[in-house]
């Protein structure tokens, strides 16, 4: 799972962001506060200055100020501050901040002036506490982000893990929360899963384990009836029952690999190359009375897999005979690629129904009916059962139309396979 994509991050982006626009709302009334209330404050000081003091001075009483207050009238009013419109203003002379009430009674103009310097100061220790504080509100919203997100965010990721490492008892089931209904449902799901692999596993081991009496007394009737030689009355019968049987036999070899557990690692190396030259070679019979030629091209070169051998050479081995036995004339090549086994026709290609069935993976895609109906797929495994050894061993099957009619069936292994 990539960062941008991990749910901690969003937990952690949804809280600060969050935090962020509470801050900005608090930001924006906490300006507007300051910037009213100051601005009611000194309107009002100002005002009681001017009504204070212009009586004062029309009585010829002195009028003292306190610091960073004055108040002129009419020729004392500094030139800077003359022919003000009545009210408060802000003005700066000299470089220095003012607020001006300007106005005018019977006595003349006068202005009431207060420096901005004591409300600059309230100003900035107002908004450095403002900003320290909702920084480490930003802050904390982060880190309380994080610690809930690893609160919520860790007991799924064990939960996964644990599923995917198919651990017999999975956690956090005793909790009261929607995690544990979501990790009971889990468990009694993968329960149930694990009892129908173990039964399929189990039926299809029995099933196998009793064909393997009755194929090998099938194959040794055969051989006694051949072993009379080829002119002997029945010897193209039980060649052919023989041919059968032995191929049943090896699909009994196929289901029994099938129905164990995977361990790929633990297998010898197998070299593809060899193994798709001996198919090519076995099944040179299916198209010798034809006009068909079955050729091995060795193409890109040899390579090895850790994989049973006798699953490769099925695979190979049933993709080789459909070809050939679907195939009324032209080429059948087997080539090697990069990694890869190629079965090449010039047949009538899938039906639109197999086709389907074979991308979407269903199981019921045995054979491969030809063009005209006729035919049969034979006792092989089937594109079906050839999809499944394909991920049992960690390969791929994919198939491509072949220009000029006919159909390209590729296996591709995995770069793991290789040791």
């Amino acid at each position: 799972m990539t960062a941008s994509n991990s749910l901690r991050r969003h937990i952690v982006v949804a809280y600060t962001l969050y935090s962020f626009g509470f801050v900005l709302f608090f930001a924006l009334i906490a300006a507007f506060a300051v910037e009213g209330i100051e601005e009611h404050l000194v309107d009002n000081r100002l005002r009681e200055v001017a009504e204070w003091a212009a009586p004062r001075q029309a009585g010829n009483l002195p009028v003292e100020m306190p610091a960073g207050l004055s108040f002129h009238r009419n020729v004392d009013i500094p030139q800077s501050l003359r022919g003000l419109p009545p009210g408060v203003q802000e003005k700066t002379v000299d470089g220095v901040g003012l607020h001006v009430l300007a106005g005018h009674d019977e006595m003349g103009d006068y202005v009431a002036v207060d420096h901005e310097s004591d409300y600059e100061k309230v100003e900035l220790v107002v908004y450095s506490v403002f900003a320290i504080g909702f920084i480490g509100f930003l802050l904390f919203s982060y880190f309380l982000g994080g610690y809930v997100a690893r609160r919520l965010v860790t007991p799924i990721t064990d939960l996964a893990e644990a599923v995917l490492a198919d651990h017999p008892k999975l956690p956090s089931q005793k909790r009261k929360d929607e995690l544990g209904v979501l990790a009971r449902a889990f468990a009694a799901h993968t329960a149930q899963l694990r009892d129908v692999l173990e039964r399929e596993r189990f039926f299809t081991g029995d099933v196998s384990h009793e064909l393997r009496s009755p194929l090998t007394v099938i194959m040794g009737a055969a051989e006694v009836i051949m072993a009379q030689g080829e002119g002997s009355a029945g010897y193209a019968q039980a060649a052919r029952i023989y041919r059968a049987a032995q191929e049943a036999a090896e699909c009994v070899t196929v289901l029994l690999l099938l129905a164990r557990a995977p361990q790929l690692d633990e297998q010898a190396e197998v070299d593809v190359g060899q193994v798709a030259r001996g198919e090519t070679e076995r099944y040179q019979s299916l198209v010798a009375a034809r006009p068909v030629r079955l050729e091995f091209d060795g193409g890109a070169g040899s390579f090895v897999v850790s994989a049973p051998r006798e699953l490769c050479m099925s695979a190979i081995g049933n993709l080789v005979r459909n070809a050939c036995q679907y195939t009324e004339r032209g080429t059948v090549t087997v080539r090697l690629g990069e990694r890869s086994v190629s079965v090449e026709d010039t047949g009538p290609g899938l039906p639109a129904a197999v086709r389907a069935a074979l991308e979407a993976g269903s199981q019921g895609a045995g054979g491969v009916p030809s063009a005209g109906g006729s035919g049969s797929s034979g006792t092989g495994l089937g594109l079906a059962l050839v999809r499944r050894i394909c991920s049992y061993l960690g390969a791929s099957l994919l198939l491509h139309d072949r220009p000029g009619g006919g159909s390209i069936f590729v296996i591709r292994f995995a770069e793991v396979s290789a040791r």
